[in-house]
């Protein structure tokens, strides 16, 4: 007697529903970079997954995104640890302690907010050592700047004056690769004259590092604007995951 019929795997309705938002954003970003000029050249997406759970970066990888974002290192780690076996690139985009460095060099593949010298020395000891233990490659770090008009930046990030010296110590550190910077739009204003402004600093710090083209910026609100003014990278959550889910 022949065995039973292996029964179809049973339609995943949370993996169309990402196909279709994914496709909506992809839809968006090369409409434009078309209208920037860029269509041969669009920014990377990286998808951020915070508060989502590990088996949404699964489905996404299986639509191939190829990088996601995490601003929290213990879920960081927790699902770059249970998807090891994806080529998935992690991106840290998140405010980071200088006590988390030697965590998040163990499966970042690049960190976002980078915007004090201390966190500079400590991301450089943690992949000296990692890069001793386990040959990664270089950390990509881009700057975080601050580009709120008050003094005390609440949207974090190193003040525009202190880029070049982030820079010029970023450049010197062996393991490290200044990547370019990273910026959020202040809440509550166009973000046409934030990217501009990052686009500027930008444009200064390869006067002295022309190595660091990145330019980190957009979000699913805004992500038209930042490719106007030359994001080459955009961090887009809420459009392809929806809501966060609900804590338990």
């Amino acid at each position: 007697m022949s065995g039973q019929p292996v029964a179809p795997a049973p339609a995943d309705p949370r993996l169309a529903e990402l196909r279709a938002r994914l496709d909506v954003v992809r839809r968006r970003i090369n409409a434009a970079a078309a209208d920037a000029g860029r269509g041969d050249a669009p920014p990377q997406l990286i998808v951020v997954t915070k508060f989502h759970p590990a088996e949404d970066v699964a489905r996404l990888a299986a639509l191939g995104v190829t990088d996601v974002g995490e601003n929290r290192d213990q879920e960081a780690a927790d699902k770059a640890a249970q998807l090891q076996e994806l080529e998935l690139r992690w991106h840290f985009i998140g405010q980071l302690q200088s006590n988390k460095a030697k965590s998040v060099v163990k499966y970042a593949h690049a960190v976002h907010s980078v915007d004090r010298p201390q966190l500079v020395a400590a991301l450089a000891k943690a992949v000296r050592a990692e890069q001793e233990r386990t040959g990664r490659g270089d950390l990509e770090c881009f700057i975080q700047v601050s580009l709120d008009e008050d003094a005390d930046g609440h949207r974090g990030g190193a003040l525009p004056a202190d880029v070049p010296a982030l820079g010029d110590e970023l450049s010197a550190v062996p393991g490290l690769r200044l990547a370019g910077v990273m910026a959020v739009a202040p809440l509550g204003a166009a973000p046409e004259g934030a990217f501009e402004k990052l686009a500027e600093i930008s444009a200064r710090l390869r006067t002295d590092h022309p190595q660091a083209t990145g330019i980190s910026a957009g979000m699913s609100q805004d992500l038209e604007a930042a490719i106007r003014f030359g994001a080459t990278h955009l961090r887009i959550g809420s459009d392809i995951l929806g809501p966060r889910p609900a804590l338990r």
